[in-house]
C-alpha cells in the first residue's frame, strides 16, 4: 500500500483522495502485470527456442513481439508512477527503517531496466531469423532471452524490496 493510500485509509479523506488512490495502485498493478507478462512470455521463448522446429518459429516471433510490447508498457507506466506517485513513497522509505530500499534497490532498478528494456526490445530482432537452421542465431536468442528472464526477476525482487521499505517505513511513523 503506497503512502498516500495509508493517508487515506487512516484520515477518512473525502471521495476525490480515494478515487486518486485506488488509481494509484491500480497503475502499479499495471506495471508490475506488464513485467510479470514480459518474463512469462520471455521464458516461453527460451522453452520454445530449446525445442526450435520449422513448426513453432512463428509462435517464438510472436511470443518475442509480445514480450518487448509487455517490457515497455511496463516501462512507460512506471515512469509514469515514477513521476507522479513515487515521491511520497521515496519520502516514507527514506524516513524510514529501510532507507537502502530506495538508495540501493530503487536506484539499481532506474539503472538496469535501459538494459532490460534494449535486450527486451532487440529480442524480436534476433528471432526473426531462421532459428531452426542457425545454431548461432538460436544461441543469441536463448542468451538474450536468459538475460531478460534473469533481470526481470531481479527487477520483481527489487521492486518487492521497494514496496517493503514503504510498509516498513509505515510501520515505524505509527509507533
Amino acid at each position: 500500500m503506497s503512502g498516500l493510500c495509508n493517508f487515506v485509509k487512516h484520515r477518512g479523506v473525502n471521495r476525490q483522495r480515494t478515487f486518486y488512490c485506488v488509481m494509484n495502485e491500480l497503475v502499479l498493478m499495471a506495471h508490475v502485470m506488464f513485467g510479470v507478462a514480459c518474463l512469462v512470455t520471455t521464458l516461453w521463448v527460451f522453452v520454445d527456442v530449446l525445442n526450435v522446429s520449422e513448426s513453432n518459429q512463428g509462435r517464438i516471433r510472436k511470443m518475442s513481439c509480445a514480450a518487448a510490447v509487455f517490457m515497455w508498457l511496463a516501462f512507460l507506466i512506471a515512469g509514469y508512477w515514477y513521476v507522479f506517485s513515487y515521491p511520497v513513497d521515496k519520502a516514507i522509505i527514506l524516513k524510514g527503517p529501510w532507507p537502502f530500499a530506495h538508495s540501493f534497490f530503487m536506484e539499481t532498478k532506474e539503472h538496469l531496466v535501459i538494459l532490460l528494456l534494449m535486450l527486451a526490445t532487440y529480442l524480436p530482432i534476433a528471432a526473426a531469423g531462421n532459428l531452426s537452421a542457425n545454431k548461432d542465431a538460436r544461441r543469441v536468442v536463448l542468451w538474450v532471452a536468459g538475460m531478460v528472464v534473469l533481470l526481470a526477476l531481479m527487477m520483481e525482487g527489487d521492486g518487492a524490496t521497494i514496496a517493503m521499505g514503504v510498509k516498513m517505513g509505515l510501520l515505524a511513523g505509527q509507533n
